[in-house]
């Protein structure tokens, strides 16, 4: 089978800057609105996880220290 790369011609670095400005025109940039929302539920979701994994590791290391005791 042929290879389709090697049959598309390059892009000219001026072709290829342009192609670039066009995509970056399509980006849609979230409201200040949706950023803040997005940030607090960000923190929310850290400090739940991190209190998650907190218990987690703590229920481990007592397991561990309990069967080390029995040895």
């Amino acid at each position: 089978m042929a290879d389709n790369k090697a049959d598309k011609p390059k892009a000219t670095p001026g072709e290829f800057m342009r192609q670039v400005q066009a995509e970056t025109r399509k980006i849609v940039w979230p409201t200040r609105e949706e950023t803040v929302k997005m940030s607090i539920f960000v923190g929310i979701m850290v400090v739940i996880l991190s209190l998650f994994f907190l218990g987690v590791d703590s229920l481990f290391g007592a397991v561990v220290k309990f069967l080390l005791t029995l040895a």
